[in-house]
């Protein structure tokens, strides 16, 4: 009788631990199925080798959570594609009435004019002129998110470049009672595309002639990259996100709202097309934009 007992515990520890190996076994197979759809981006279903009620329900679920995670993957690369398109055809039909409004102006300037017309006609080609620019920050846009960027990277004095673009806005900066502190630093050398950092250079200016209320300093340094920091006081710290200040539309200081909300989102858009990173921080009403550049090796 006690042998019976033994033989009958033995058995059942037995199918109990080859029951457990069968499950650790087919957790084994799932969790390698989703480790394979996670490093080669497949869409295989996670299949079973073996049948069990509850892990053939397990994999049911996952599937169908991962074919709804496809499904809303997809509609997010067709609304993204929608929007790119939408923005391109806004930015295009914009231009052209535009183009039309500073030709009748002109026209109008070159007439006869009361001084009272002619002050009008100024406030007149002052807001066209601003929407001008407005359109242009669209266009550039657009351009940017559908073209297919051709780099020509190369090495570039990235200390000497900076203080270039800021000597060409100094019209602006005066224009706006902006003074630009430019740190001195040794010559730093990136490896980047020569007119995409331009145009991130004078994004940054923009930005701040837009939103500094006070003067402006910049420095070159390196870290593990070359960092380029822009700082700027801010007024209503309160009102700025700085979680978001790259996306596209975002405008954090809403009582001037002369902007498209895209300078920022294309100085990041042009930095990860040539390798690079940006950043922002806000700290007792100082914002610092660093955009971080591969150096030169």
């Amino acid at each position: 009788m006690l042998v019976t007992v033994v033989c009958i515990l033995s058995i059942s520890i037995i199918l109990f631990v080859l029951y457990i190996s069968f499950l650790q076994l087919q957790l084994h197979s799932i969790n390698k199925q989703l480790s394979k759809r996670l490093k080669e981006h497949t869409r295989q279903p996670v299949s079973l080798i073996l049948f069990s009620k509850e892990l053939n329900a397990l994999a049911a679920n996952i599937n169908k959570c991962l074919k709804e995670e496809e499904n809303l993957r997809i509609d997010a690369i067709r609304e993204e594609k929608h929007f790119k398109e939408m923005i391109s055809n806004i930015s295009h039909d914009l231009r052209t009435p535009l183009t039309a409004i500073k030709g009748y102006q002109q026209l109008i300037e070159k007439g006869t004019l009361s001084d009272e017309q002619r002050q009008k006609l100024k406030v007149a080609q002052k807001h066209a002129n601003e929407l001008g620019d407005l359109i242009e920050h669209f266009f550039e846009y657009a351009y940017l998110l559908n073209a297919e960027p051709e780099l020509k990277m190369e090495r570039i004095n990235i200390t000497n470049l900076v203080a270039e673009c800021i000597a060409a806005a100094i019209t602006v900066l005066e224009k706006n009672n902006l003074m630009v502190h430019f740190y001195e630093a040794p010559p730093v050398f990136v490896f980047v595309d020569k007119e995409a950092i331009i145009r991130i250079i004078q994004n940054l200016i923009r930005n701040c002639v837009k939103h500094s209320h006070g003067d402006i300093e910049v420095q070159i340094f390196t870290e593990k990259n070359a960092v380029i920091s822009f700082k700027n006081f801010v007024e209503n710290e309160s009102e700025i996100d700085v979680k978001r200040l790259f996306d596209r539309f975002y405008t954090g200081d809403k009582a001037r709202s002369k902007t498209t909300g895209l300078g920022l989102s294309i100085v990041r858009l042009l930095t990860e097309q040539i390798g690079g990173s940006t950043s922002a921080s806000l700290k007792d009403n100082i914002l610092d934009i660093r955009v971080q550049l591969p150096l030169f090796k």
